[in-house]
């Protein structure tokens, strides 16, 4: 299996490098290679945007209940976790929900960071339940795993693998009618109530040599599963812990980098023989741009405030918009290195447990597992599009007015380690509980995230890889 990946993720290196122009002139723009016609053609030459009805407003969450019967609810699964299911945000639906006559049952065994297991038992509780209507109230863990319920509840034959990306599973295109799902996110990150991408973690991979080897992937990823509505309601962020508030922001942070610097579009290879088979990533392309530099723009003014002041409603309102800016953006142009390398990080934590999140189980939250890297990666990537590097340090403070051409991914770099800095992030991967040890392990768990590493715009060898993990055990 690990050589049949290798080799995989090898001949989709080659496929990029063929695909890609290297002049940093042209690897940034979308001149090239448009309005031809498909026939023949190993890129792609078009994308498509695709994004959930979202609706904001501070308290807004007292309409789902007359959503819900706008819908013909007659028997609704609401989802959300432990802890959130004694705070408001899932008291203020269940009082709608009641008001407006909906009948439902309530799942609040979502597990943060879910895995494969929790999963199925989610989905599980929805097929006996026979729902037609989902309400998922909580962080990313919660809509990811609410959406793959509705997705094998209404296609109740599926083998779990079937649509599962690739190289792990089938990467079946999804054909079945999906229930109506509304969205109610309490964080400020993952973006997750405008995209159709579920994540979790694949615990049990059986090969030969390692009988019991934890190997975290993307998941799931269809336009189809995405919510039919996502109510943003910013009176939910008030409850969040400062360290919360930061992984998440961290998350939007790098949602919109890498987003934004990902391979362009026309350069995504191979090109899809029918629309149902192109991916929900699809590389940058000119609307995701405009979202995911708005989103860093409102990270830029918002976050650190958001993070030092839990009364900050501006901030924390902001916030929680460019959480869904930043999810518009990278739900259809998609993430690379920084998320690629982040589901090891997160998977194959030893005893590291963050602080605000109470949870029983170790845990390295998605947003720090993401960040981690980021200094390292963008020193990687700059050179294939050094304008749009400097464009990003810039608003984030950065003063680029004399900055070199080649200097961009130093300046990134350096921009991206003091705003960390100042918000008192974990000294890189060895203060997690990583040692140089670790790393072949890691640069192992990145290559079955091939699905986002080949949208990175450079190319990335093993050894790329190791270096790169190396380079993000000390940030500063």
């Amino acid at each position: 299996m690990a050589a049949a990946t290798r080799a995989r993720v090898a001949h989709l290196l080659r496929q990029l490098q063929r695909a890609a122009c290297q002049c940093p002139t042209h690897s940034h723009t979308y001149s090239q290679a448009l309005g031809l016609a498909p026939s023949g053609k190993t890129t792609d030459y078009a994308f498509e945007m695709a994004v959930s009805n979202i609706r904001y407003g501070a308290g807004v969450t007292k309409e789902v209940g007359m959503d819900l019967q706008n819908m013909g609810a007659k028997n609704v699964c609401l989802m959300t976790d432990k802890n959130l299911s004694q705070l408001p945000p899932v008291q203020m639906v269940m009082d709608s929900l009641v008001k407006n006559g909906i009948n439902f049952k309530m799942y609040d065994n979502v597990r943060v960071e879910p895995t494969d297991r929790s999963f199925m038992e989610a989905i599980e509780f929805a097929k006996k339940g026979v729902f037609d209507a989902y309400v998922a109230v909580g962080g990313g863990s919660t809509m990811d795993t609410c959406k793959a319920a509705n997705l094998y509840a209404s296609s109740p034959h599926s083998d779990f693998l079937d649509y599962v990306n690739a190289p792990i599973g089938m990467g079946k295109p999804v054909s079945v009618p999906l229930k109506p799902l509304i969205a109610v996110p309490t964080t400020s990150g993952t973006g997750s109530e405008t995209t159709g991408v579920a994540i979790f973690d694949y615990e049990h991979l059986k090969v030969k040599t390692e009988p019991l080897l934890k190997i975290p992937v993307l998941g799931i990823a269809s336009r189809a599963i995405k919510p039919t509505l996502g109510l943003i309601d910013p009176l939910h962020t008030l409850h969040m812990p400062d360290r919360v508030v930061a992984n998440s922001g961290f998350d939007v942070l790098c949602h919109a980098l890498e987003s934004y610097t990902a391979l362009p579009y026309h350069m995504r290879s191979p090109c899809p023989s029918n629309p149902i088979t192109r991916p929900a990533y699809q590389g940058s392309n000119p609307v995701s741009d405009i979202w995911a530099v708005h989103a860093l723009r409102i990270v830029a003014k918002y976050l650190k405030r958001a993070v030092r002041n839990p009364d900050d409603l501006e901030a924390r309102s902001n916030m929680h918009l460019a959480s869904a800016f930043a999810g518009i953006g990278f739900g259809n142009a998609g993430v690379h290195l920084c998320h690629g390398m982040s589901y090891p990080i997160s998977g194959l934590v030893k005893t590291y447990k963050a602080k605000d999140y109470n949870v029983d189980h170790p845990l390295v939250p998605h947003g720090l597992s993401v960040v981690l890297t980021s200094p390292a990666v963008f020193t990687f990537t700059a050179q294939m599009s050094p304008e749009r590097h400097l464009e990003t340090a810039e608003i984030l403070g950065a003063d680029t007015r004399t900055a070199r051409i080649p200097d961009a991914g130093p300046i990134l770099a350096d921009t991206l380690r003091k705003f960390l800095f100042d918000l008192d992030v974990d000294d890189g991967l060895a203060a997690i509980g990583y040692s140089k040890a670790d790393i072949p392990a890691l640069v192992k768990g990145t290559l079955p995230q091939e699905r986002v590493t080949k949208l990175a715009p450079r190319p990335q060898s093993e050894e790329d890889l190791s270096v790169l993990f190396e380079a993000s055990m000390k940030l500063y």
